[in-house]
């Protein structure tokens, strides 16, 4: 039988969603809470790499991405000039597989209904604008207290609840989240016939400009710069901010800067990175996703560690007959290198942008594109 017959997950993210599907399949009774009162509401798009998919398509929702999402297997480099020329095109690398695409962008909101809605199906009960106020444990168990006053006892708790998971203080864990030094522009707009695939611009306005196709009729867009206090600005100063940088592109992104005029669908966050140092549980109690480890987006990952972190630890508690002391140093052995190399690997693409330094990037991809090439 499973290590645990009951579980909470706190937050209905990737990471905790997965959880969720993977123990209540095999019986374990989850509760799944998440603050926010509506899943999916915000957010723009999400580029999900092989490894990620690979992974969805375990918890069983790969053809209902397969159908939202929009594919691709190769990358594409311009250069920032008058005409955005296409400097190269590569094959990109398959870390899920031969029978996965490489790269799978799609609208992050219906990502998110997608998962929870598998969770609800395979046996997680949802409570949604809910979450803890309280953890005690002891040998035994968990006694939580919620936000709307109820209590419940559980064998483990799982903190996925993100970059400033109330989960990870609530068991004494300090954690430095730390700015990289880039900010972002992002917006979700209407996808031009010439997008087919994300091709970067490296120079120009800004240190990345960049794009993903998340369907047939959408995309998201991207401006990487030096990260800025952009908080009294109102939406339609925002707005104004990223058709000014985006300006200085072109090639698809002269129909792509036409589009953006809508507000709402513009929006702007720092990079910010963290590693916390192994064991991620404190007793019954674990953190995993951005909750343990958040990177920039520079290769993509965000999402796909999240979701490997879930996959292992389910793995672990449905295999185990005990929550103990050899079941979480074999999560760390999985789990805490890979991380680790991944979240340096996308805060060192980023550091050689910032100091205008020619590093190995070629190389420096296909070491993480080898690693995560073997599942997690």
């Amino acid at each position: 039988m499973p290590a645990v017959s009951s579980a909470l997950v706190v937050g209905a993210g990737a990471a905790g969603t997965a959880t969720a599907i993977l123990l209540a399949e095999q019986g374990v009774s989850v509760d799944l809470v998440e603050i926010k009162p509506d899943i999916g509401a915000l957010g723009s798009g999400i580029t999900l790499q092989g490894n990620a998919l690979r992974v969805l398509r375990d918890l069983g929702v790969w053809d209902e991405v397969r159908a939202e999402g929009y594919p691709f297997d190769s990358l594409g480099l311009r250069a920032p000039d008058p005409h955005g020329t296409l400097i190269v095109e590569m094959d990109d690398a398959r870390t899920g597989g031969p029978d996965l695409p490489a790269t799978l962008g799609m609208y992050r909101p219906t990502l998110a209904r997608i998962l929870v809605d598998r969770a609800v199906e395979a046996g997680a009960k949802l409570r949604l604008g809910t979450t803890c106020t309280a953890l005690v444990q002891d040998t035994d168990g968990v006694d939580v207290t919620f936000t709307d006053g109820s209590v419940g006892r559980y064998d483990l708790v799982v903190g996925a609840d993100g970059i400033r998971s109330w989960t990870r203080r609530a068991i004494g864990i300090e954690l430095e989240t730390a700015s990289t030094g880039m900010g972002i522009w992002r917006a979700f707009v209407p996808r031009p016939e010439a997008v087919t695939r994300t091709d970067l611009v490296y120079g120009g306005p800004c240190y990345i400009a960049g794009y993903c196709p998340t369907g047939e009729d959408s995309m998201y867009a991207y401006l990487v710069e030096d990260a800025q206090d952009r908080s009294a600005l109102s939406p339609e100063d925002s707005l104004a901010v990223m058709r000014e940088l985006a300006s200085g592109y072109h090639g698809p992104w002269d129909e792509i800067r036409t589009s953006l005029t809508d507000p709402s669908r513009v929006n702007y966050t720092w990079f910010e990175t963290h590693v916390l140092d192994a064991p991620w549980n404190r007793g019954r109690v674990v953190v995993i996703g951005d909750a343990a480890h958040t990177c920039p987006p520079t290769v993509a990952q965000g999402a796909a560690q999240a979701l490997e972190d879930a996959v292992v630890l389910a793995e672990l508690l449905t295999s185990r007959d005990r929550l103990d002391g050899d079941l979480w140093a074999t999560f760390t052995e999985r789990r805490f290198e890979r991380a680790r190399a991944v979240v340096a690997a996308s805060v060192q693409l980023g550091q050689w942008l910032l100091d205008r330094e020619q590093g190995d990037v070629p190389g420096l991809m296909g070491q993480v594109a080898a690693l995560l090439s073997d599942p997690a």
